[in-house]
């Protein structure tokens, strides 16, 4: 089976950085569109990064121009780094492979990220 194993998260101030890591197994980690989500307690998980299998990559607008999502093939890893954090960026964020705009696999645990003074 497919497994998806988010890190990095933890506790940071307001303007702070935090660089989060997916590592996939079990599939053909390079043919997968993939993507971050996060989830904050009471509300709807939401995508927020995407990434093609080619690279191209895309962001819901209040996380464009801070967050970064980028892949490294070689290592079937999915990486989102995260600047400028605001205390609304504290959520569980997770990965999971993008197939025709539906989550591909089975969630794995995520990662808290909490932005707070």
């Amino acid at each position: 089976q497919v497994q998806l194993v988010e890190s990095g998260g933890g506790l940071v101030q307001p303007g702070g950085s935090l660089r989060l890591s997916c590592a996939v197994s079990g599939t053909i980690f390079s043919s997968h569109a993939m993507g971050w989500y996060r989830q904050a307690p009471g509300k709807q998980r939401e995508l927020v990064a995407r990434i093609s299998s080619l690279g191209s990559t895309n962001y819901e607008d209040s996380v464009k121009g801070r967050f970064t999502i980028s892949r490294d093939n070689a290592k079937n890893t999915v990486y989102l780094q995260m600047n400028s954090l605001k205390p609304e960026d504290t959520a569980v964020y997770f990965c999971n492979g993008l197939m025709y705009d539906r989550t591909a696999f089975v969630w794995g645990q995520g990662t808290q990220v909490t932005v707070s003074s």
